[in-house]
């Protein structure tokens, strides 16, 4: 039977199908994406992130401590 002879409901029914058949499979094509390369970037920046927050409070530390064992200067 041709496609246009098709009964509305068998078409749209088909149609359906096919769509979620495809959602299926982009589904599972984004959920490995996500998982191979945007976890690891984020994982890799965050750590990153945390090392360099971790440096520049190291920093001011150093800096609060020579503050305060440095000579009070009053201004006259």
């Amino acid at each position: 039977m041709d496609e246009k002879n098709r009964p509305f409901d068998e078409r749209f029914n088909s149609a359906v199908h096919q769509a979620a058949d495809k959602l299926d499979r982009e589904s599972e094509k984004l959920i490995a994406y996500i998982n191979d390369e945007v976890v690891p970037a984020v994982r890799e920046h965050s750590s990153r992130g945390l090392r360099v927050a971790a440096e520049k409070l190291a920093k001011f530390a150093d800096f609060m401590d020579q503050q305060k064992d440095a000579p009070d200067e009053k201004k006259t």
